[in-house]
């Protein structure tokens, strides 16, 4: 039988390989200029402004904030801006972004107004470094390594604070490996009480403990505001060191939590 002293030292052990598996880089200087600002989640939308759209775009810069938002790689290497792969929800269309290309965007129109899916170019263009970005890179088909060198591309020459992230661990990982000048995020929540998750357990349990972190490496943890406490994200920010970002801030209450916590809010639903 184990004794006592066997067992302690054998949870010691896997106490620290736990730690070890939650690694995160830390002190990258181009996150400093990231920290003081509040970010519209996918642009500052609602009353009739569409998300993820130039108009909501617009009026998140106008009003002092940064803003988040989602890039897809379109089918002939363009850049759209644009949250679910369907345009069913925000154009009434089912069909898919990554079979579109730049011209077919002018055929859709976002929530019933005028606005279009804009460009990936269009945003980095309106923005032009007057306030941060948090880019979402969105995976479909297996497309991480085209959608990663794209965006990177797109950036090249860009001089504003900006910051990626993707919920797909292999983003995290190509950029780690092909870009690691860049600050590189990893998106994740409780996959585990999340019923609309579609993942396998296997990787429910992964993205949900963090365990990926010793390939990815990353900068940041992007964690959803009402999973936020957890052991995990204790081990990432306070032994590793690493910066936090949560989302969706819906009320001033929780923004103020979030804050007090040294977390960057996502808001969504009010102006902070």
């Amino acid at each position: 039988m184990i004794d006592m002293v066997e067992f302690a030292v054998i949870l010691l052990v896997l106490a620290v390989l736990y730690v070890l598996a939650l690694r995160c880089r830390s002190g990258h200087k181009g996150f400093r200029t990231l920290k003081g600002w509040a970010y519209a989640h996918r642009g500052l939308h609602g009353e009739g402004v569409p998300e993820n759209s130039m108009a909501g775009f617009r009026l998140a810069l106008e009003n002092g904030y940064g803003i988040e938002f989602d890039v897809h790689l379109m089918a002939d290497g363009n850049l759209a801006v644009i949250h679910d792969p369907s345009l069913k929800r925000t154009a009434g269309e089912d069909v898919f972004i990554e079979d579109l290309t730049k011209a077919d965007l002018n055929r859709y129109r976002l929530e019933g107004t005028d606005e279009k899916i804009p460009l990936f170019l269009d945003v980095l263009a309106l923005y032009a470094g007057k306030a941060p970005l948090i880019i979402e890179l969105k995976v479909e088909r297996n497309n991480y390594a085209d959608l990663c060198l794209a965006v990177c591309n797109a950036l090249a020459g860009y001089e504003g604070p900006y910051c990626l992230e993707s919920f797909d661990p292999r983003v995290v990982n190509w950029l780690k490996k092909n870009r690691p000048d860049l600050i590189r995020g990893q998106l994740t929540e409780n996959f585990l009480k999340n019923p609309k998750s579609t993942l396998p357990w296997v990787l429910k349990f992964l993205l949900t403990t963090q365990l990926m972190n010793f390939l990815t490496v990353p900068d940041f943890i992007a964690y959803k505001s009402a999973d936020r406490k957890r052991l995990g994200n204790f081990v990432c920010r306070r032994i590793w060191r690493a910066e936090g970002v949560t989302w969706t801030v819906k009320s001033q209450e929780e923004f103020n939590g979030v804050k007090k916590e040294g977390w960057l809010p996502i808001f969504e639903g009010f102006r902070p």
